[in-house]
């Protein structure tokens, strides 16, 4: 299973970080950095129209190379010119070439609030998107326990940090209900398999939290995508592949936010 292998190599990779940076010179750094309100920003962009979190994405284990050529500044700037309510940059680097350093100039460039997208396991991770100008980080329920999942949810509220808590099935929603996370999301690839179903957000809709910014994820690559999901009740809609594939990705984003025709 990929997402075994992807949480054992993460281990060993913040095993290595805890010895090469010191918590205390991570929380020093964290502290020059004020958390923009990732929630607060993706409400108040789906009172006018859809939040999108777009996300910088040079490479998957399921797809392979997405974007050979990710300039992390240029495209930072030019997709929250574009509309975007937030950005998503991926700091994965043995699976998704993604790193922390992307993140930190990525959040430099833009003024609307970054998630750190990894597979978060330890306090260390929150301290450390703080740290690289973070403003929201990601906890998968499939890859934590509930105590697990209480405690770095506990640990990022400390840090200032919002959650986009990511569920994949009824089953993982139940166990994260309760958590008081800021924003759910509702992944539609199944991480077994990675086939995407745009229904897996659909059927999952009307049991997310009330209170919580509704966030639908994968395989959203239409105007259209977007309109059944927000009818279905969704807030906001992580949008990777489709733009990152795109030659001019911020073109492609407005494209996403032209308003559906109404059916005559």
């Amino acid at each position: 299973m990929h997402l075994e292998r992807i949480l054992a190599k993460t281990r060993e990779t913040v095993a290595v970080s805890k010895q090469r940076v010191p918590m205390r010179e991570l929380e020093r750094l964290a502290a020059l950095h004020t958390p923009r309100g990732f929630a607060t920003a993706l409400c108040m962009r789906a009172k006018a129209g859809p939040a999108i979190i777009a996300e910088l994405k040079k490479a998957s284990p399921s797809k392979g190379l997405i974007r050979p050529a990710l300039d992390v500044r240029l495209l930072a700037s030019e997709l929250e010119q574009a509309g975007a309510a937030a950005l998503s940059v991926l700091t994965d680097e043995p699976f998704f070439q993604g790193s922390l350093e992307n993140l930190e100039m990525a959040s430099a460039a833009v003024s609307i609030p970054c998630l750190r997208k990894d597979f978060v396991v330890d306090e260390y991770q929150i301290i450390e998107a703080r740290a690289h100008k973070a403003d929201a980080i990601l906890l998968i329920v499939a890859a934590l326990t509930d105590p697990e999942l209480r405690s770095l949810h506990e640990a990022a509220r400390r840090c200032g940090l919002d959650v986009l808590c990511e569920v994949h099935t009824a089953e993982e929603l139940e166990r994260a209900q309760d958590l008081g996370c800021a924003a759910f999301g509702v992944n539609n690839r199944n991480l077994k398999s990675f086939d995407v179903r745009l229904e897996t957000s659909l059927e999952l809709a009307d049991r997310l939290p009330m209170g919580a910014v509704h966030v639908a994820e994968s395989g959203i690559d239409t105007a259209d995508d977007i309109q059944r999901l927000r009818t279905a009740g969704y807030h906001a809609f992580l949008v990777g592949e489709s733009l990152m594939r795109h030659p001019s990705p911020g073109a492609a984003l407005a494209r996403l936010l032209q308003p559906v025709p109404e059916q005559v």
